[in-house]
């Protein structure tokens, strides 16, 4: 199970970059994309930021169990 969690975590890693990335674009960029998108990715940012950290809380769980 550890490793299946293990695997996962790059991925969470890899979408909160993309999300990141496309609101800093987002808010550099400006205009009315910006202002209909910006809060909605940054909001989406946190979210998957959240889950990934979660993800390794729980890898470090499965690891100290002995699973």
């Amino acid at each position: 199970m550890s490793g299946f969690v293990f695997f996962l975590i790059p991925i969470g890693l890899a979408a909160t970059l993309i999300i990141l990335g496309l609101g800093i674009y987002s808010l550099a960029k400006g205009g009315a994309f910006a202002k209909a998108n910006s809060n909605k990715l940054m909001r989406l940012r946190v979210a998957a930021q959240a889950i990934t950290i979660a993800l390794m809380m729980l890898f470090l769980w499965l690891v100290s169990q002995g699973a």
